[in-house]
């Protein structure tokens, strides 16, 4: 029997290399543009590896899989693939979380020194004809007294502590798996979820999508914290209640905000938080750079290439 590889959707200008990979192998190859999970589940029918970006992967989709398949996430997060029906048939599951910690992490950095020295409100009032820099710029901290904040502090928050600290912030992290000798060799307050919320002038997102993480950052919380603070997610859009997030900043309950990611993407027209005052938007670009969609896409033809030969993929997702 032939053996399929799928492509079920991706951003890139082309997939030549999984392509090249899966022929190489002998393997048939199709890509698509799915963008919902029926569509999936029609086009990786009897696939023996499947690469995914952001389409869903469903229980339906992967009971369709060909026997010993392999599903292959073009990305850090892999939360729109089921991974219980994934392991209920024994299906593996891969990705690639080291193709762009350095990238993601620029960018939230980037995001965070824009809105702290409020560069996008600036910006608009020179366009719109003003000149009160005082006036548009108030409040401003100097960044030496500046309190950040970590919202869980793995590789991409380490990442970003390391390109932020010679700003001189105070920096603080809620994350349990950061151990108080560690923290304290890097500089790190440990401190609670709700006190991190409270005492944070700047609360930068980096935790995983889980039931436990779902729409954390909820109105109870957005109302603990102070009215000149800025959040930043650069990590998953499942993490943010975003009608909550919109009605905060139009209250000024927060400061701002700078995303990369949201629930829906792309973000809907209807989505109020078109309409947010203070809020700067990306299109999911965090993790973009010329080398960097090149290291993903190869790492992904790589493991197309493994998974045909009967091999584990580079970066099992991790067992609960």
């Amino acid at each position: 029997m032939t053996r399929h590889v799928v492509v079920t959707d991706y951003t890139f200008p082309n997939v030549a290399m999984e392509r090249r990979a899966a022929t190489e192998s002998g393997a048939s190859f199709a890509e698509f543009q799915c963008r919902n999970a029926g569509d999936v589940a029609t086009r990786v029918a009897g696939a023996k590896v499947v690469a995914v970006q952001f389409a869903p992967v469903t229980a339906e989709a992967i009971s369709g899989l060909a026997d010993d398949a392999t599903i292959i996430r073009y990305g850090i997060g892999y939360d729109n693939i089921d991974l219980s029906a994934a392991r209920a048939k024994g299906v593996r599951v891969g990705y690639v979380p080291d193709y762009c910690t350095d990238e993601v992490a620029e960018h939230a950095s980037a995001a965070v020194l824009a809105l702290l020295r409020k560069l996008p409100a600036l910006d608009a009032s020179v366009r719109a004809g003003d000149w009160k820099p005082a006036e548009v710029a108030q409040p401003m901290k100097p960044l030496a007294e500046t309190r950040f904040g970590f919202f869980g502090f793995g590789k991409i928050g380490r990442a970003v502590h390391q390109r932020l600290k010679g700003f001189g912030f105070a920096f603080q992290a809620a994350d349990p798996a950061l151990a108080p000798g560690a923290a304290a060799d890097l500089g790190i307050e440990l401190m609670t979820p709700e006190a991190l919320f409270a005492k944070s002038d700047v609360l930068s997102l980096h935790a995983p999508s889980t039931p436990l993480t779902y729409q954390y950052v909820n109105a109870e919380r957005l109302a603990t914290m102070m009215n000149h603070a800025i959040l930043v997610n650069c990590a998953r859009g499942s993490l943010i209640d975003e009608d909550a997030l919109a009605a905060a900043l139009a209250a000024n309950t927060i400061g701002a905000a700078a995303l990369d990611v949201f629930n829906t993407e792309p973000l809907p027209e209807t989505s109020p938080l078109r309409d947010a005052p203070n809020l700067l938007l990306s299109p999911h670009a965090a993790w973009y750079s010329d080398a960097a969609i090149e290291r993903l896409q190869r790492f992904v033809a790589e493991d197309i290439r493994r998974a045909l030969d009967g091999q584990a993929p580079r970066q099992p997702v991790p067992s609960p």
